[in-house]
């Protein structure tokens, strides 16, 4: 079957959500994939930023066949080894204080959120508490994940929401206070705003945040899932800015392809929010995606990709920043470590992410008009080269 016939065959019989782009792949090997017909492509969005290290990194296959071996599942009756080390590994990385394992970002971001209601209700006894989300913001497309999506684009087919959410202009902390009331009980933010146009937080702002918070008794939620994990050339971004959250969520990268996330609070927030009977998961943080966050850390740690990230961010922003100034249709860059934005004026930034795809580029857009740029965190400088030579291509 070659591959327009496997197109057709998915689109026979796969609920249309997705304008997948016309290619099916097959395999991948370090930061390159393969189509059904052998074509290879430098991959630059990495699965939306989930394989941090690529494909079949030394050791990160072999954990995994490993934990098949033992044991694939237990539920969370009981207690088994890699979820004990995972959650070690997790608390250490985030300097907090408990975690629990979710099956995706979207759920960690649920957990946030239920953790928060039940930290208010507890000191208020009471329930009908609101939370304070940013504009173009998102986390998630689950009915409360999509409560705090600050994208109205997103919202609206699927209303009434989740009730008690208000929305602030990230960047802006006046427009945050505005929003507060007696009945707050959490803000939630991402650090790097991502599907919204890759924007980071201001130092200010996020230490705004978390002294309002402070002062309020109010739960800072900060929103990892796509900036963690080494991104940025931290583990956590907002460890960049040293303001740490109550509640922080992460995902995509934490199994770099295995579907799990997490929610990880601090102590304040822990002590005094979800108890037994509160909480659940079937799935969440079995013996296999644990095995799989474990070999990540290990691998972080003994292969200093935290250090390659933060050494080789300044040449792929010299070399994002070249493109910006050899072509008018690039009005800027902005971003953090390796999660990178261009954007792209007087022309669609799909037709540039199309362009790229038949040179045998992955990139993907965020927002209307931002071409994201979120590579494996084990791209070297010949790989960014590489990008740089297809994108000039692309842009003329």
């Amino acid at each position: 079957m070659n591959m327009i016939n496997q197109m057709e065959e998915a689109e026979a019989n796969i609920l249309h959500t997705y304008n997948r782009f016309p290619v099916v792949f097959e395999r991948g090997e370090g930061v390159y994939l393969y189509d059904t017909e052998g074509k290879k492509y430098l991959d630059f969005a990495a699965g939306i930023a989930v394989s941090a290290l690529g494909y079949h990194y030394p050791g990160y296959d072999e954990a995994l066949k490993d934990q098949i071996d033992k044991l694939l599942h237990i539920s969370n009756l009981y207690y088994n080894q890699p979820i004990i080390e995972a959650g070690a590994r997790l608390v250490m990385a985030s300097r907090m204080n408990k975690v629990f394992f979710t099956n995706s970002g979207t759920e960690a971001i649920e957990g946030a959120i239920k953790a928060a209601k039940k930290y208010a209700f507890e000191r208020d006894g009471h329930a009908d508490h609101e939370v304070i989300a940013m504009n173009h913001s998102f986390h998630g497309r689950s009915i409360g994940a999509l409560s705090v999506t600050g994208n109205a684009h997103y919202r609206e087919p699927f209303e009434p929401l989740m009730g008690g959410v208000k929305f602030a202009d990230f960047n802006d902390l006046e427009s945050v206070k505005a929003q507060v009331t007696d009945k707050t009980c959490a803000i939630i933010a991402e650090t790097v705003q991502g599907e919204g146009g890759i924007y980071p937080a201001d130092k200010k702002f996020l230490e705004g945040l978390r002294r309002l918070c402070d002062e309020k008794d109010i739960l800072l939620i900060l929103d990892e899932i796509q900036c963690g994990m080494g991104r940025t050339g931290y583990y956590f971004a907002w460890q960049a800015y040293g303001v740490q959250p109550d509640i922080m969520t992460c995902a995509k990268a934490l199994g770099c392809g295995v579907p799990v996330g997490a929610f990880v609070l601090n102590e304040k927030a822990a002590s005094a929010s979800l108890k037994p009977g509160d909480h659940g998961t079937t799935y969440g943080g079995n013996p296999f995606v644990c095995a799989a966050v474990n070999k990540v850390f290990s691998i972080f740690e003994q292969d200093m990709i935290l250090a390659h990230v933060q050494e080789l961010t300044p040449y792929l922003e010299e070399k994002l920043d070249g493109l910006a100034e050899q072509h008018d249709c690039v009005a800027a860059r902005r971003g953090m470590g390796f999660m990178q934005g261009l954007v792209i004026k007087g022309r669609p930034v799909g037709e540039v992410v199309n362009k790229a795809l038949e040179k045998g580029l992955l990139v993907i857009s965020a927002g209307s008009d931002v071409l994201r740029i979120v590579p494996p965190l084990v791209i070297t400088r010949e790989h960014v080269d590489e990008m740089a030579a297809i994108l000039d291509e692309c842009l003329k």
